[in-house]
């Protein structure tokens, strides 16, 4: 399939002249149906099955100072779900690089969020069979975004525990990245009417799972601790093992209850939208007297000094 492109961002018609409307924030660059068009044109038919029943697989990479971040990590679970869930695209690996790229380098952002989509789609003949849907590819690179702000990076995150559960494993595969976030959300209006920023919500067993786009470390000792169930794990979680594994730090995945949590030394959740964030209260209980923690700096510090690594990292081709 041919993939119309434009020459530079001027190319792309009015996407300098609407930035002053607030209805087309954010800023950036979306590819679909075989051409790149800006962020406020980019739109989906009521019809796709992604936006009917969340029928739909994705993942998100960021770019830090023009480069890509474990980019390969990113295509590499993308193409997994897309597997499990049975979808198909007209697009090789390489060429769903190259798109992604060009919509950065398209959009001028050297910071950016970049999300890759695959929707089942829709039937032509409105048909219930997903196997006659057509199965549908979007893009975008739109400007960086953080689940934290920088005061909240600098202080520590306020964090409340929802009684919501999440999804049973066996319903929804969690390891699939996926839009069924009623359960998250749920629990983000809890945080907010406990007076939290952000929530964590439990696993079918009673334990810690994950938070909303996020996953949860703690530290206790020299030892760190993240959930194993019901989670779905992410690549900066995984990032944190291999950087523990730099510092001669033990890290495990296990079951991690309420009260662990509450008697960490330290907490941090992790996420492609802000990388390792600390946590300084969980509920009402202060975490390590209210101060960001020697572990969580150390691999916060480390995390982003791989962002220049040519192992970790791939750059944008900019016109």
């Amino acid at each position: 399939m041919a993939i119309a492109t434009f020459g530079s961002q001027e190319d792309i018609p009015e996407l300098k002249s609407r930035h002053h409307d607030p209805r087309n924030y954010p800023q950036g660059v979306a590819f679909m149906d075989g051409q790149y068009l800006p962020m406020a044109e980019a739109k989906i038919s009521v019809l796709d099955w992604g936006f009917l029943h969340s029928d739909a697989t994705y993942d998100t990479v960021h770019v830090w100072d023009g480069r890509f971040f474990r980019l390969n990590l990113h295509l590499d679970r993308f193409f997994r779900g897309m597997e499990r869930l049975r979808m198909k695209l007209p697009y090789s690996r390489e060429e769903i690089e190259e798109i992604l790229g060009y919509c950065v380098a398209l959009s001028g952002h050297k910071s950016a969020y970049v999300e890759m989509i695959c929707t089942r789609g829709g039937s032509p003949t409105f048909s219930r069979d997903p196997r006659e849907a057509e199965n549908r590819f979007i893009a975008f690179a739109v400007p960086y975004g953080s689940v934290a702000n920088n005061e909240q990076l600098k202080r520590g995150l306020h964090v409340a525990v929802s009684e919501t559960v999440r999804i049973p494993p066996k319903s929804v595969d969690p390891t699939i990245k996926n839009y069924h976030w009623l359960d998250l959300v749920k629990g983000l209006f809890d945080a907010y009417d406990f007076g939290a920023e952000t929530a964590l919500i439990m696993d079918t067993n009673g334990n810690i799972a994950e938070g909303p786009g996020f996953n949860v470390f703690t530290v206790k000792g020299d030892r760190l601790k993240t959930p194993a169930l019901g989670i779905l794990p992410g690549i900066t979680r995984q990032t944190v093992f291999e950087l523990c594994q730099e510092c001669s730090l033990t890290v495990v995945a296990a079951d991690l209850a309420r009260e662990e949590l509450l008697q960490a030394d330290e907490v941090f959740i992790t996420s492609t939208a802000g990388g390792i964030m600390p946590v300084t209260r969980v509920d009402h209980a202060v975490i390590g007297g209210g101060k960001v923690g020697s572990v969580t700096s150390q691999l916060m510090n480390l995390y982003w000094r791989k962002h220049s690594d040519p192992a970790w990292s791939t750059a944008v081709s900019y016109p």
